[in-house]
């Protein structure tokens, strides 16, 4: 896969501006179908739901279904619009990349936001700030600071370095299965483009790695939005 990605600093010659657009561009794009989507599930509303309120309502009895499983719905209905946001996002995220993927001038421009470990890492950065920042809020620090004794106070230092390692595989693990997802389909794509045998061999596999990405799109923003709503748990009920 002959690409890169298009930075600011290539586009618009100005030193400072040295991020991708890539990643910005498609964010914007993920951010904006969410809102359109929840937009389109709110309006109208109908005692009798039908349509896409029917699938929003369906969403958020799943996401209660999450936080039940991990707390108690008296603290964990706070938590509620975070986990429809994580949940809706991620996935429209992993799929943006699954459709197609788009190159200009060997510049990748159209891809999944959550294949670039700086987004992934930054979801996974603020999940883990804001289990702290519950964690005092609703139970004080004293409460808060006893997690970090349990079950003896000597293991503290093991407590740190596992907030560390829950903020790295809960970033990598998503970027590395939309990555991974993302290269093999570049790799069948091209295969087809090579030749007309290639194009009949290539369609199939394509095909069905594209079903295959699409299920783990799904299972990885199911997992994501599961552990955030772990970690929120470990943090602000007494006994999980």
């Amino acid at each position: 896969m002959d690409h890169e990605n298009p930075y600011a600093l290539d586009v618009f010659g100005i030193p400072w501006l040295d991020f991708n657009l890539s990643n910005v561009l498609m964010i914007i794009i993920a951010s904006t179908i969410v809102f359109i989507l929840a937009v389109a599930g709110s309006r109208s509303l109908q005692r009798k739901p039908k349509g896409m309120q029917n699938l929003m309502e369906w969403v958020i009895d799943f996401i209660k279904g999450i936080i039940g499983s991990t707390m108690d719905w008296k603290t964990g209905k706070l938590f509620l619009p975070l986990g429809l946001t994580l949940l809706l996002y991620i996935f429209i995220s992993n799929m943006l990349g699954v459709v197609t993927m788009v190159t200009v001038d060997h510049n990748l421009w159209w891809k999944s936001p959550t294949s670039d470990p700086g987004i992934t890492l930054t979801l996974a950065t603020m999940v883990v700030a804001l289990s702290h920042y519950y964690g005092i809020k609703l139970r004080g620090f004293g409460g808060y600071a006893k997690e970090f004794a349990k079950p003896i106070w000597w293991l503290f230092p093991l407590k740190i370095i596992e907030e560390f390692a829950n903020t790295l595989t809960l970033g990598l693990r998503l970027y590395g299965n939309i990555y991974a997802g993302e290269i093999l389909l570049g790799l069948l794509a091209t295969m087809m483009a090579g030749s007309i045998g290639g194009f009949f061999g290539g369609i199939i596999p394509m095909l069905a790695w594209q079903g295959f990405s699409t299920f783990v799109g799904v299972i990885q923003a199911f997992i994501f939005t599961m552990l955030t709503m772990v970690y929120l748990s470990h943090k602000v009920s007494e006994d999980h």
